[in-house]
């Protein structure tokens, strides 16, 4: 076990990855996970009903459930985000996610890149991305991507621990601390 998948997050990332191993819903998995993260990073609602522990244990499964349900998520999919639920660690959801694209990724020999960019990325950027990151990497990439309005251009790109961060509103920022004399 390597070091991801030893915490809470990690457990139950190891657990899901071998339910889906098992039902050869990899991919499937993999795609309603990135779907539900994808919702949490966009959605204020939907981040502050993962995170609070004032919401029942109830609502948070029914909630879930049914937004799993509208989204056509796969049914172990569903199963585990009503356990989940039940054991009160919607919390570690996010954590979760990163966990088993990790190991998924880890699974296929890839390394994965989180990356937050403007606007959604065509196809072909994101071809051409990933071609640019497994040149640079020297590895598959599996991509992580995500939309952040407030970056007004460009990309953050986060493999491992290493960030590249060619965002406009990064820029503007140096920029301005570079002329009150900051910088």
């Amino acid at each position: 076990m390597t070091a991801q998948n030893t915490g809470l997050a990690g457990r139950y990332a190891v657990a899901l990855f071998d339910l889906a191993n098992a039902d050869n819903a990899l991919d499937a998995v993999a795609e309603d996970l990135a779907t539900l993260g994808a919702m949490i990073f966009e959605s204020e609602d939907l981040r502050r009903l993962v995170k609070s522990p004032v919401v029942s244990r109830a609502d948070q499964e029914k909630a879930l459930l049914a937004i799993a349900e509208k989204a056509g998520m796969n049914a172990l999919t569903q199963n585990f985000l009503g356990v989940i639920a039940q054991n009160r660690r919607i919390s570690a959801l996010s954590g979760i996610i990163r966990a088993y694209q990790a190991i998924l990724a880890d699974h296929r020999g890839e390394t994965t890149a989180e990356v937050v960019s403007a606007k959604e990325l065509t196809k072909t950027q994101m071809t051409a991305l990933k071609d640019a990151l497994k040149q640079a990497v020297g590895t598959d990439v599996a991509v992580d991507a995500k939309v952040d309005t407030g970056l007004l251009g460009g990309l953050i790109v986060k493999i491992g621990s290493q960030m590249v961060d060619s965002s406009l509103r990064t820029k503007l920022q140096q920029l301005r601390l570079a002329m009150k004399g900051i910088g």
